[in-house]
Order: structure tokens, then sequence, then C-alpha cells
């Protein structure tokens, strides 16, 4: 479908203005070409790329390689590594691929997406290797993950997600907790006291103790299986070299994938992501971010 850099245009226009051009200044729906890319709106006189103000502004790549590099992570289930794509499309060096993939990362989380309901189950998790550090919920130089599944009884999991917060305090878990679940959910979670206002935030948290399970029973088992689930595709997926600061995106690939993991159809999923890179804002490089791709 996609051979040649104008097929991969039309359909990026036909896309973004399914219904014809619409002017992100002015609105208007007027407008003529300048070239396969550029329009002109005849109401404000301003020009308009089909590619202005969406993932691939003023990207250097051609879009037939964003979408290659698209398609080759979506069509693996388990998602590809920075090094793998560059091999496969013969490149000397995968610093290209791996800037294209963070920002393909951003696009995975949809804007206005909503948040979890019903019952939920809260824990946090640590990533990173085998390093000493601080017992407890101290992470020392390790990630705090905080984990939020949707319990679905006899059905197993429902959605997810997934936030790194800088510490297990009350203040960090509620201000993480508010963005992903729905108020008035039923939430529940072990003892730890970061937890313990969650009822006065409109929420019916529910405390499970160890003393309430039979000895060696798991009071989150939800959390644990994404836990042990996440570790393994950072293991195989990319081979256990994520960054700290590179980790949230791969946290959102990871959320990504998993919530739509029932998903017969990789064109879908492709399909997905390329219609929300077209409505999220240009993702640029930060310098750092050039120096030391994950």
């Amino acid at each position: 479908m996609f051979s040649s850099e104008k097929a991969c245009v039309e359909h990026l226009i036909q896309l973004r203005w399914p219904k014809g051009f619409v002017c992100p200044r002015c609105h208007g729906i007027r407008a003529w070409k300048k070239s396969s890319t550029l329009f002109r709106c005849a109401s404000c006189l301003r020009d308009v790329s089909v590619t202005s103000g969406t993932l691939f502004h003023k990207s250097h790549l051609s879009l037939r390689l964003w979408f290659q590099i698209l398609w080759d992570v979506m069509s693996q289930k388990h998602g590809a590594s920075a090094l793998g794509i560059s091999h496969a499309l013969g490149f000397s060096s995968h610093k290209t691929i791996a800037e294209a993939l963070q920002k393909l990362r951003h696009a995975m989380v949809r804007p206005g997406r909503e948040c979890l309901s019903g019952l939920v189950e809260v824990d946090e998790i640590i990533v990173g290797g085998l390093r000493p550090g601080s017992p407890g919920r101290s992470r020392n130089s390790k990630v705090l993950v905080l984990v939020a599944v949707e319990d679905k009884g006899r059905s197993g999991f429902g959605r997810i997600r997934l936030s790194i917060i800088s510490d297990a305090s009350a203040r960090s878990l509620e201000h993480a907790l508010r963005g992903m679940i729905e108020p008035r959910c039923s939430v529940h979670t072990d003892g730890w006291l970061g937890y313990q206002r969650l009822q006065s935030l409109g929420y019916d948290h529910h405390v499970i103790k160890q003393k309430e399970t039979e000895p060696g029973v798991d009071t989150t088992p939800l959390v644990h299986r994404i836990s042990a689930l996440l570790k393994r595709w950072l293991l195989s997926t990319h081979q256990g070299s994520v960054r700290p600061v590179h980790l949230q995106q791969y946290l959102n690939e990871f959320t990504f994938r998993f919530n739509r993991r029932t998903a017969r159809s990789r064109g879908l999923l492709f399909h997905r992501l390329l219609s929300i890179a077209l409505i999220i804002k240009p993702q640029p490089m930060r310098s750092s971010a050039r120096r030391s791709p994950p």
C-alpha cells in the first residue's frame, strides 16, 4: 500500500482531513495545493503542510521511512528494538531509529484517554538491574513505578496504567492515581500508609492485609504478574538496556501493547498509532537525548 512517498502522503492527507481540508488556524475549508504536501488556506492565506503540528513535523525522515518503522514496530507482537530495526533497514547506526522510536512512544499515549474504572488493583514495583539498594520502598538507584490494573474477576486482566513516581509518599501516589483511575472506583491496595487518604479523595478504598489471606498468598497478584511481564519484555525485546531517563516511554509502549493484546489485526494497530501521531504535538528531540539514545 505504501510503496512510494506519494502513496504515504495521500494516505496521510485522507487520514488527517477525511472530509476535506480544515485550516488549523482559522478553520477554513477552502484551500489550493501548492505542492504534494503543502496547502494554502483561501481564508487566512496560511501555508499548511500535511505534517505540520503532528508527530512528523519538520522531520528529516521521509514519510515512507516513517511508515516502515511504524510497521516494523507494530507488526511484531513484542515490538522491536532500535538496533534490530536499524539492521533490518540497512542503517549503519541505530541513532536515527532510536530517535524515531522515542517519538512514536509519545504517540502511544492517546490525548484524553479514559481512566481505569471498576475494581482496580494498585501497587508499586521497582524496575532496575541487580544493584545494591536500600531496603523497603526506598529505590536508591532504581526506578519506582506505580502500577494500576483493572480486575475483571474470572476474565483476568482489564486495562493497565504505568507511571514513574519519585517516591512512595502519599503526595506522589495520590497525584499519580488521580490521572490513572476514575473517582468513586473501588481501589485495592496493600497496607502501605501512603494509600490511607484514598477514601477522602473519593475512592472506595479497600486495604488487603497479609493476615486476611493465607500465609504466602500475594496481596496484589495482578500487579505482580504485570511486573513480571514488563521486566521480561524489557529483558527480551530491549536486552535490559533501557535507561531511567527513557523508561516512561517504554512503559507507554508496554501499556499500549498490553491494552490491545487481543487485537487480531496488526494493520489496525498500525492505523491506530498513525492516527494518534496526527493529533499529538510535535516532539523535538532534546540535545541530551541525541547524545545518549536508548
